[in-house]
């Protein structure tokens, strides 16, 4: 009895679980940026962000953690990199970004990005990337690690300065999700490459517009399991690749590749060249159903790009 009741008190005594602390952060406050708390998160932890605009930038690898806004026309991250990589370096398993803007991010080896994803789970919701080298670049080097962007755009990144930087760029990830997001006016790279083991992008918009100069739309240059479903694409008169919208396999099929489908997208040609919407280059059969096609081109072609005509003067160039 008298251990019971030792044990009792013993347990009355033990701290409890520490509750989760929400840090209030803004150009008005005590607290005025960012990185001022990042040093002090625990898992569980919240930072709000208040409206305004932050030269800042932090790394994060705090788990669990939540980094959050006041809308993303309201609440701005900009031109302050960390490490060289990104605004944003997060590397904490199960972190959410939410509600707020990363714009122009650059760095010297031209890759730099809204988002460095390092993480073995990120999740992004309701955030613009706007005139940066990458939206987002993520991928961990032992081929671990999911993406899930929602409701979120990409509007003007890419950048081929060097190598080329995209909308979206992931690594050897298990999953890359893209949901309801827009992609609008990619400069030279790819609104979206992936070499994911499953890569799937749904109910998004992907537009060149006038002035976009994208290449692909979409690439997914190592195959991988494809799920490509309610999308509007649209390729502009300016892209830089006319040949196709979206690619799969274009550098080597390294990953399993078990399923291609692509299926009830809405696809737009509005230049003056003929483009496939989808062009498979792995040996997995690609299945397209209840798909839309406006204008030059073809909605699916297959094989490795073909052999290109000599001319009479080609010897001069050997």
């Amino acid at each position: 009895m008298r251990a019971a009741a030792l044990a009792l008190l013993a347990a009355w005594l033990l701290p409890g679980p520490v509750a989760a602390t929400v840090f209030e952060v803004g150009p008005d406050l005590e607290t005025k940026t960012l990185s001022a708390v990042i040093g002090k998160l625990q898992p569980g932890d919240t930072v709000r962000l208040a409206p305004g605009e932050y030269l800042d930038c932090a790394v994060i690898a705090t788990k669990d953690v939540t980094i959050e806004g006041a809308g993303a026309d309201r609440t701005v991250l900009s031109d302050t990199t960390c490490g060289g990589k990104a605004i944003l370096v997060i590397s904490g398993a199960n972190v959410t970004v939410r509600d707020l803007a990363l714009t122009r991010a650059r760095v010297p080896d031209g890759n730099g990005a809204g988002i460095r994803d390092e993480s073995p789970h990120l999740t992004v919701e309701r955030v613009r990337f706007e005139n940066n080298q990458n939206g987002i670049l993520s991928g961990l080097p032992d081929g671990t690690g999911t993406l899930l962007v929602r409701d979120s755009q990409f509007l003007r990144n890419g950048s081929c300065e060097r190598g080329c930087a995209h909308g979206i760029y992931a690594g050897v990830l298990q999953l890359l999700r893209v949901e309801r997001s827009r992609f609008f006016e990619t400069k030279v790279a790819h609104s979206i490459k992936s070499r994911a083991l499953r890569t799937e992008v749904l109910d998004s918009e992907i537009a060149d517009g006038r002035d976009g100069t994208s290449s692909f739309a979409i690439d997914i240059p190592n195959g991988g399991d494809v799920l490509i479903r309610g999308n509007t694409i649209q390729k502009g008169p300016r892209s830089d690749s006319k040949k196709v919208a979206i690619l799969l396999g274009g550098e080597g099929v390294k990953n399993p590749t078990r399923e291609i489908v692509i299926e009830n997208n809405r696809f737009t040609n509005e230049a003056d060249f003929d483009t496939a919407f989808v062009w498979n280059r792995t040996d997995t059969q690609a299945r397209l159903t209840g798909n839309s096609m406006t204008g030059r081109g073809v909605e699916l072609r297959t094989g490795p790009e073909p052999p290109k005509k000599r001319g009479p003067l080609d010897w001069l160039l050997r």
